[in-house]
């Protein structure tokens, strides 16, 4: 399985690029998986809600189904554990956000921003604004999908 983590600033692109990815990805061949990263906790609403007074009594795993999807909520050992258990079969998984995560990530860069990559981990910045270049990381123009989706690919899964 293939991991990788589309970061960028606030209403850089992100969602925008894994939507254009995974019709690519999927036309491949490729089973596709995607995480949200959320940077702060997330909640169950209400904790009066009968589903946050299952998990406050010790429920490991929480199911909330509603007329339009579902929502599973466990506590992970790990994200990488928890993205190997719950998406079995996936070829790629696409993670928006987690910038400070174990993946490799691809940035997508909005102009007049300073580029968040100054990890190694990030193996390509997307951009069509003219981007400070950052040290040996590569660039490739917003619109080439077919190119971000083969860079997805050679990555190591």
């Amino acid at each position: 399985m293939r991991i990788v983590s589309i970061i960028g600033h606030k209403k850089s692109g992100k969602t925008a690029l894994i939507e254009e990815l995974i019709p690519v990805l999927s036309s491949r061949g490729h089973r596709i998986g995607t995480v949200k990263h959320a940077p702060h906790a997330l909640t169950q609403g209400d904790q009066n809600l009968d589903s946050a007074r299952h998990r406050a009594a010790g429920a490991e795993r929480t199911l909330l189904i509603g007329e339009d999807g579902a929502a599973l909520f466990f506590d992970p050992a790990g994200v990488e554990e928890a993205i190997s258990e719950e998406f079995p079969g996936v070829d790629i998984v696409l993670v928006e956000g987690y910038k400070d995560g174990p993946f490799p990530k691809i940035e997508v860069h909005k102009g007049g921003e300073e580029p968040l990559c100054k990890s190694r981990d990030v193996i390509c910045l997307i951009s069509d604004d003219p981007a400070p270049p950052v040290g040996d990381v590569p660039t490739l123009k917003r619109g080439n999908i077919e190119g971000i989706a083969r860079l997805i690919e050679r990555l190591p899964g």
